[in-house]
């Protein structure tokens, strides 16, 4: 299809049937419930974590690049390449969470030019936190899908992870 300057094709207009194919497709799709499941329970666990007293203010990018984050700290790049994302986005979210005291950069030791984003005293404890939050969420879901289905989710889960190189 040529294109002409200054023209730009029509947006798309769903039928009822492509809709309901689609939202069938979507609900018949476990990985698409998986991802799914994830946003949601990240909104609502970010929610709950950020209701405390004394947490900073985090939003979804926040949590995303903070299981990326070594212990021993890393750097800007493999964070960005880890989250596969800009390194100038990176070092917005880290210039974010830096403010708030949550991690801090500091020199690589094994590169004088290089900096690493590491955690801060304050960043670790909110870390366990948050950790227990979500241990406190997940009984309250256990208590209302079954703890049976909880440990196969997790059993499941420890699986797919295992297969994908994130076990």
């Amino acid at each position: 299809m040529k294109k002409t300057p200054g023209k730009r094709p029509a947006p798309a207009r769903a039928t009822a049937a492509y809709r309901s194919n689609l939202e069938a497709a979507k609900h018949g799709s476990t990985l698409q419930l998986l991802f799914k499941a994830a946003r949601l329970l990240d909104e609502e666990a970010l929610r709950r974590v950020s209701s405390k007293e004394g947490t900073p203010r985090m939003r979804r990018s926040h949590t995303q690049l903070l299981p990326h984050l070594d212990l021993d700290g890393t750097r800007i790049g493999d964070l960005a390449e880890r989250l596969g994302i800009s390194k100038q986005a990176v070092s917005e979210l880290v210039d974010d969470l830096e403010a708030v005291g949550v991690v801090v950069r500091g020199p690589d030791p094994d590169d004088a030019r290089a900096r690493r984003v590491s955690f801060t005293p304050a960043g670790l404890a909110g870390l366990m936190r948050g950790l227990a939050e979500l241990r406190a969420f997940e009984e309250e879901l256990a208590a209302a899908v079954g703890r049976t289905t909880m440990k196969q989710l997790h059993e499941a889960l420890v699986k797919v992870l295992g297969e994908v190189g994130g076990g």
